[in-house]
């Protein structure tokens, strides 16, 4: 368990009007800082004042993108409890994911420990809006001062909170998404599985290219054959064919997401079928224009899910379910929110009380 040290700030800030929260633009008062050296492994877990880091010019943060981080949220319930939603999950994700970035794990527990810790000081900055939420960035950088292409020694772990408002504040609207068949965000033995900074770099370029053309995501394809369906720019996607789901399984190149995990769980739990392998995107577009193609939604921890009407692969195009919310990704997207808002029971312990708000 750690120890962890809270300094107060000597004045917080004003808080936001919740109707114009916005994303990951207004930080709260503290954030959690602990780092790591070989000696010591990780120490001097702390809750500090927010505030700007001193590092120099030549971290191996800047020049080698050693870094990784996470994302998950905190809920205010009706009966003013903050609860979080499966954070042991993000702890194992941030685990898998220092291992293949050669960076020093942190424990679960620990992860956990100091997510709660954070969110119970600043659980004013849980908003109090329908589908408002506290995000949380969890994160951790390389430190090491010098040049050289090898890992560093040093680490720095950090956790800031952001009060973000509904994704959804006008309705849920369906997004028309850009299948990327040019660039590739990931190939076998890269870094596709893990939650690293590069392969978000990596991807802005398409995604820039695809909203101009009017799209909301990408849709890429595995980077080998450019031929199977993977993941979407910020989630994960489902497609519902002749009543089945099918998802890219999770074998090195799509991220993991908590969100999909979750929901391909409660699709099981309503008796379907959910298969996680390869797709190919001809596939996808044949079941289109076939009238097959029944549902397709993305998955992740900003919408929860996020309905697709429409998909254009090389110029052409298949709308899905005349444009509305099918009933499947309706029922995730309540189920998921229920739970995580108090609304519903939670029936499958993923529901992790923090405190009183």
């Amino acid at each position: 368990m750690l120890d962890i040290k809270i300094t107060k700030a000597a004045a917080l800030k004003q808080k936001p009007d919740e109707s114009n929260l916005g994303f990951g633009k207004i930080f709260s008062d503290h954030m959690f800082v602990m780092d790591y050296t070989p000696a010591q492994g990780w120490h001097d877990a702390q809750i500090v004042p927010y505030a700007p880091f001193a590092l120099d010019p030549a971290c191996v943060v800047f020049h080698y993108a050693q870094e990784l981080f996470e994302g998950l949220k905190a809920y205010r319930t009706a009966d003013n409890t903050i609860q979080l939603f499966r954070p042991d999950c993000n702890g194992q994700r941030m685990m898998d994911s220092a291992v293949r970035m050669c960076m020093p794990e942190i424990p679960v527990e620990d992860f956990v420990q100091a997510v709660k810790a954070l969110v119970e000081v600043e659980k004013d900055w849980v908003p109090h809006s329908d589908g408002a939420s506290l995000y949380i960035r969890p994160f951790i950088i390389a430190t090491d001062v010098g040049m050289g292409v090898h890992a560093s020694h040093n680490y720095r772990f950090c956790i800031i909170c952001s009060p973000s408002g509904a994704y959804y504040a006008e309705g849920i609207d369906p997004v028309r998404i850009y299948v990327e068949d040019e660039y590739i965000r990931a190939a076998p033995g890269l870094t596709g599985f893990a939650k690293c900074g590069g392969n978000y770099a990596a991807s802005i370029k398409a995604g820039a290219e695809a909203e101009k053309l009017g799209f909301a995501q990408v849709l890429w394809l595995d980077g080998v054959e450019k031929k199977y369906v993977e993941e979407v720019g910020s989630m994960n996607i489902m497609f519902k064919i002749d009543g089945k789901i099918y998802t890219a399984a999770c074998t090195g190149t799509v991220l993991p997401g908590v969100t999909r995990r979750s929901c391909i769980e409660l699709l099981k739990d309503w008796g379907y079928e959910v298969i996680e392998g390869k797709l190919a995107i001809a596939d996808v577009m044949k079941a289109g224009h076939e009238g097959k193609l029944e549902e397709v939604f993305g998955t992740g921890t900003a919408a929860v899910v996020s309905p697709v009407k429409e998909l254009d692969w090389k110029g052409d195009k298949v709308f899905i379910n005349d444009s509305k919310i099918g009933p499947v990704t309706q029922k995730l997207y309540d189920t998921m929110t229920g739970m995580q808002w108090g609304k519903l029971p939670d029936t499958k312990g993923w529901i992790v009380p923090v405190c009183k708000g």
